[in-house]
């Protein structure tokens, strides 16, 4: 059998590290073995931070819900559960977003959620 020379493939995979390894300071790209150390991190960074980043967003928009609902007189979880009595079909993401690009139109969301909200509640005798 053959021997097989590897100088082809270690340069394609040194090649493809050094590439990811683009922009790197000092060393980190242009060393094989710091750069491939470094680039492992930055991929589990990313991989780790693309999940967070759902969480975070999250939490942006509940906050940017929370702002626009304190301004017609209610908390963040009342406006949440008048959505649910009101039967209206909104996400947090669409929400957030009609909250400051249409101000209007979140006010008459508002408006039937605490129509909803009204009617959900046992008058007090």
């Amino acid at each position: 059998m053959a021997r097989v020379k590897r100088g082809v493939t270690a340069h394609a995979r040194h090649k493809k590290v050094l590439e990811l390894a683009k922009g790197y300071r000092g060393r980190n790209s242009s060393a094989y073995r710091i750069a491939l150390e470094k680039v492992e991190k930055a991929l589990r960074y990313a991989y780790r931070d693309r999940r967070n980043k759902k969480r975070d967003f999250r939490g942006l928009w509940i906050q940017r819900i929370n702002a626009a609902a304190r301004e017609h007189g209610l908390t963040y979880s009342q406006l949440m559960h008048g959505l649910k009595l009101a039967g209206l079909e909104l996400d947090r993401k669409v929400l957030s977003d009609i909250a400051i690009r249409e101000p209007e139109a979140f006010a008459a969301v508002v408006g039937e959620i605490k129509s909803a909200l009204d009617g959900a509640q046992p008058k007090a005798a």
